[in-house]
């Protein structure tokens, strides 16, 4: 093996011997998993007023939070609820805290869900548009980030746009991006935005 490959930078050198910056990480993803427990409880809360609107499969399945720690190289935590995948139906939202990048919401459907609420999507696109949310154009659903390559702003679009995008895939995937910089208002960032996302499929 090329020793180069093997050998620490200085900055490197300086971390190896510092446990400091590991327990800081640890806190802080601790503290983000806090902030989405607190989410799900308030998720949980508003549901009870919308769930018989929502197919019972979906709202019989308990919200999840899960951890991971290289979503293209960095720590995540992701909270879905709802949350239903069974073959090719999907529909999820799902909130996300992404080490180094951003808080997001995001809503995902496919197959029949798809069919299912799409018509509602193309309705709600001034209420999309106005809140900041981004489409998703890759030909695959399992990318968060914001890159141009993945999502594309509503701001930057019409609705004859946004409708082409929705019926060129067989799924529709919305988002909408935090920055970190707002993580003492990600809660209810996050909260007014589920909020939002279920009154549009229930209405």
């Amino acid at each position: 093996m090329d020793k180069a490959k093997i050998r620490l930078s200085p900055k490197e050198a300086e971390l190896v011997s510092n446990a400091d910056w590991i327990l800081t990480k640890n806190g802080i993803l601790q503290k983000a998993k806090f902030l989405l427990e607190d989410l799900q409880s308030s998720q949980l809360d508003f549901l009870q007023s919308h769930i018989k609107k929502l197919p019972a499969e979906v709202t019989n399945i308990p919200p999840k939070i899960s951890k991971g720690e290289n979503y293209k190289g960095l720590p995540y935590l992701v909270l879905d609820h709802p949350r239903y995948f069974e073959g090719q139906n999907h529909l999820a939202i799902r909130s996300m805290f992404w080490w180094g990048n951003f808080f997001s919401i995001t809503l995902q459907l496919s197959g029949m869900y798809k069919k299912i609420y799409e018509s509602k999507i193309e309705t709600a696109f001034p209420y999309l548009k106005k809140e900041k949310f981004s489409v998703c154009i890759s030909t695959g659903q399992w990318e968060h980030h914001f890159e141009t390559n993945n999502y594309l702003p509503l701001k930057d679009m019409n609705a004859d746009t946004f409708k082409k995008h929705s019926d060129s895939k067989d799924f529709i995937k919305l988002a909408k991006m935090y920055p970190l910089q707002h993580w003492d208002d990600a809660g209810y960032l996050l909260m007014t935005s589920f909020s939002g996302v279920i009154k549009l499929l229930t209405s």
